[in-house]
């Protein structure tokens, strides 16, 4: 097997693992349990709702009309695609997982504009009357993906998953 494949196993395979289940939820949550749509009340500080979001993260940008779709899923397709080849010159297996959590996700909602036409989000975390935006598997992927990629930048040190090249020398 080639040194490509072997550093690309584990990330894709977590990739595909949030891919499917991102889908499985969601399916579950549309098919399902929100026929019709409402408010499942499962703690005092979370619900499942229903939420369509046409635009990117906290539904910014919800307003790009029909072209939203093919424009936001485009973006998305070549982050996934830069992903990938960051993904293929990394012989660290952690960053490769932590890209894998990223490109699973934003796959994931993709695949929710095109079947939808927009991003099935489902889950409520509030405090009082403060509600976070609803979101579902495949965001929290993106943001623990991105979270852990950038602490990791700024204080992983010498053991940094980003700073190193692909003989393990440090960058910087």
């Amino acid at each position: 097997m080639s040194d490509l494949r072997i550093r690309l196993i584990p990330g894709l395979s977590l990739a595909l693992l949030v891919l499917i289940l991102d889908q499985l939820s969601k399916w579950w949550i549309v098919e399902r349990v929100m026929a019709p749509p409402q408010v499942i009340e499962v703690t005092s500080f979370f619900n499942l709702v229903m939420v369509w979001n046409r635009g990117v993260s906290f539904g910014l940008f919800d307003s790009g009309g029909d072209y939203s779709v093919w424009i936001l899923s485009g973006l998305a397709m070549v982050i996934v695609m830069v992903l990938a080849v960051w993904m293929g010159r990394s012989e660290r297996g952690g960053l490769n997982l932590l890209l894998g959590l990223i490109i699973g996700g934003a796959i994931g909602n993709v695949i929710d504009r095109f079947r939808y036409g927009a991003v099935a989000d489902f889950l409520d975390v509030h405090m009082g009357g403060l509600h976070w935006p609803a979101f579902n598997v495949a965001d929290s992927a993106i943001t623990v993906g991105a979270i852990l990629l950038v602490a990791d930048s700024l204080f992983g040190g010498e053991e940094s998953l980003t700073n190193k090249d692909e003989t393990g020398s440090d960058r910087s």
